[in-house]
């Protein structure tokens, strides 16, 4: 019974793509956004009832968010005097929370375990991704502000949606979740000085302030996680089965918030831009897999750097946008990586999930 609500779904999503075509076509697109956005919305839903599709249900969700951004920016800019950006910080910091008490001190013996992947992994973290994004930004020929968001989100850590991916690409699960908790905890060192190192010809880069930053973001937000899980282990399974959609509704929520502020900026780059993210994002991945092979790593450690690399933490990016004060040019990278690396990201998990690791 429910594969025919799904399947409705996916009928009026049709319904609404084919109305916002014949209306484009015969007035002009500003007037198809009500029908762009349910066609989007219906879409998602209609994925959620086919498995091979279930993947990309948030992803097109995320495109329903951005879609209301651009076409109702007013909406997600202020609202009755208060100006939603002032969400970003909040956001992040109960998404990092919720990191930390998915954590305990014993996942950190992983660390002891397998070093040497470890060490890869975080190096290649660190280094292949800031230097593509160094690379776009000198050719993109964007203004200093909006190149330096590229740089930013390929000096950010990877994000909690590569461990997703790695669980779906049959990967090495405990070596993605213990690469991105050190590359998260080391981000407030690293990402300062790699973004003087790197985007200071483009903005001033306070490196100070933005180790500060990224610690009331993330190292605050999951030691008070740590803390909670081991005072309240197994009391508290139902914030372990909420966390994952609030997660999922600040992220979606964050990246709307950042359209609208960036909004006429995007339209007037946003091809340029999704090309040069493209790039990236793909890149990431390919090195990264590359880059382990040449360490001669078996096949799901290769997988699993792959994607630790190419799926950075686009949300702390965000954050990091809005403590400069450059939410609307800084952080449309991040804003534009974030729906694209969860769809390729999809992509790239379920073409290995169909091929399983020989070893």
């Amino acid at each position: 019974m429910k594969t025919v609500y799904y399947r409705i779904s996916l009928g009026i999503a049709l319904i609404c793509l084919a109305t916002a075509v014949g209306i484009t076509l015969g007035s002009t697109l500003a007037d198809a956004g009500p029908y762009m956005i349910a066609f989007f919305t219906f879409l998602g839903i209609g994925f959620l009832g086919y498995p091979k599709l279930k993947g990309f249900a948030y992803s097109v969700m995320i495109f329903a968010a951005v879609t209301t951004a651009l076409y109702y920016p007013g909406y997600l800019v202020e609202l009755n005097g208060f100006k939603l950006a002032s969400l970003i910080i909040p956001l992040i910091q109960l998404i990092m929370f919720g990191m930390g008490t998915a954590m305990s001190v014993g996942d950190f013996v992983a660390v002891a375990k397998t070093p040497k992947a470890v060490v890869i992994g975080v190096l290649a973290q660190f280094l292949i991704m800031p230097v593509i994004g160094f690379t776009l930004a000198n050719i993109s020929g964007f203004a200093p502000e909006i190149a330096a968001g590229i740089i930013l989100i390929g000096c950010s850590p990877s994000g909690l949606a590569s461990n997703v991916m790695n669980y779906l690409a049959k990967a090495n699960l405990a070596l993605s979740i213990t690469i991105t908790s050190v590359t998260t905890l080391l981000a407030p060192f690293v990402t300062p000085l790699l973004m003087k190192l790197l985007a200071g010809a483009f903005i001033e880069i306070d490196i100070i302030k933005m180790m500060w930053d990224i610690m009331k973001m993330v190292i605050l937000p999951i030691g008070a996680g740590l803390l909670f899980n081991k005072l309240l282990r197994g009391k508290s399974q139902w914030l372990d089965a909420a966390m994952p959609y609030v997660s999922m509704f600040g992220i979606g929520l964050i990246i709307a918030i950042i359209t609208a502020a960036g909004r006429e900026s995007l339209l007037d780059i946003g091809i340029l831009l999704l090309a040069l993210v493209t790039i990236h994002n793909m890149a990431g991945y390919a090195i990264g897999y590359w880059f382990a092979r040449l360490f001669k790593m078996n096949e799901r450690d290769c997988r699993t750097i792959a994607i630790e690399v190419g799926m950075q933490n686009g949300g702390l990016a965000s954050g990091i946008a809005k403590e400069m004060g450059k939410i609307g040019t800084v952080g449309l990278a991040p804003a534009v990586f974030g729906p694209l690396m969860n769809i390729t990201g999809s992509i790239l998990a379920s073409y290995w999930h169909r091929r399983p690791p020989a070893e």
